[in-house]
């Protein structure tokens, strides 16, 4: 436990580790994640930090993303993949003064920042666990815009991925009315109780639907290595430059491009029944085979699951994909509010 996990506690959270599992209600707290106004503590995020001169350009060479004309008014999305083109990781890269932070699954953060700085070698750059520098929340719904301005003392952020900065909170726009923000721990307990006066707390689940209702894939443990970018749907997001130097795994995500070989893509659906991360996906299009797996997946409001389903488009479009088994329960597909 933390001090801030213990003010977390103290507010009705229940925790699991350092995730808050709920408030108390979690088929309410869907609900309000759905229809209202919530407030999400994101301990379930680590914070890589980077630090020094060569930071940028180090960062730069590594990841599917440019980063030569990053700064404080804007964040990107990128991923880092193996040398087959897959991802290890997604993440959101963000600067705040000389620092570069990557936010990512706090599962991950561990593993990544250590792939990572092996690269630095004579590099002039450090790499460091920057979790505990900065609380992590994430805001959305109505008003969501008005609580960010009011918590920064000025305007919030006008488009999607633009960032501001006051001296003890900066915050990232996700959507018209998503926010995540990064708060000084001294500051955060203030920070949570204005919030929470107009936002409902919730815990990390109904987050997590949020974010996969929005269409966003989140690389986890157990779909390491399984997905090239475009399956993931990472270049419709603006996660990948095809206009930068060579990285790790550049090369496939090219040949997949240009050629035209992405036969699997991310889709949105709903099931009625419990479906788990790399449950395999079934079609009749594709007898002998799995047409694809579950890459993100969170309890509906209303009951069931919506996931986040990487699978042969010619499935999709055939319309019977099914889960787990061939006769199992039967995806109902529900469009992704971006085009692809």
């Amino acid at each position: 436990m933390t001090v801030w996990t213990d003010f977390l506690a103290a507010q009705g959270a229940t925790l699991e580790g350092e995730t808050v599992a709920t408030f108390g209600a979690p088929v309410d707290e869907l609900l309000a994640a759905r229809d209202g106004a919530v407030l999400a503590d994101l301990s379930h995020y680590g914070l890589i930090g980077f630090a020094g001169e060569e930071a940028q350009t180090f960062l730069h060479a590594l990841i599917s993303n440019d980063l030569r004309n990053l700064s404080e008014s804007a964040a990107v999305f990128a991923a880092y993949l193996s040398p087959k083109g897959r991802m290890l990781a997604n993440f959101l890269v963000l600067k705040r003064g000389g620092d570069l932070l990557v936010l990512l699954p706090a599962a991950l953060r561990e593993a990544i920042q250590k792939r990572l700085s092996m690269y630095i070698l004579r590099a002039k750059v450090k790499a460091r666990d920057a979790s505990a520098e900065w609380v992590r929340l994430g805001l959305s719904g109505p008003g969501s815009a008005a609580a960010v301005a009011a918590l920064l003392g000025k305007a919030v952020p006008a488009g999607a991925m633009s960032m501001a900065h006051a001296e003890t909170v900066f915050a990232l726009r996700l959507g018209e009315q998503r926010f995540d923000l990064f708060v000084a721990p001294a500051a955060a307990p203030a920070a949570w109780a204005a919030l929470a006066a107009t936002h409902r707390p919730v815990g990390a689940p109904a987050w997590d639907w949020l974010l996969v209702n929005a269409g966003i894939p989140t690389v986890l443990p157990a779909t390491q290595d399984h997905f090239v970018p475009q399956m993931a749907n990472m270049e419709v997001l603006g996660g990948v430059s095809f206009n930068k130097g060579c990285y790790p795994g550049q090369e496939i995500v090219a040949r997949s491009q240009y050629l035209g070989k992405v036969k699997r893509r991310l889709y949105l659906a709903h099931v009625d029944a419990e479906a788990k991360i790399g449950d395999e996906l079934f079609s009749p299009d594709l007898a002998d085979q799995s047409t694809g797996s579950v890459a993100n997946v969170a309890r509906a409001p209303g009951g069931g699951y919506d996931v986040l389903a990487v699978a042969h488009s010619s499935s999709v479009e055939a319309g019977v994909v099914h889960l787990g088994r061939r006769d199992g329960p039967r995806l109902a597909f529900r469009p992704l509010p971006y085009p692809v």
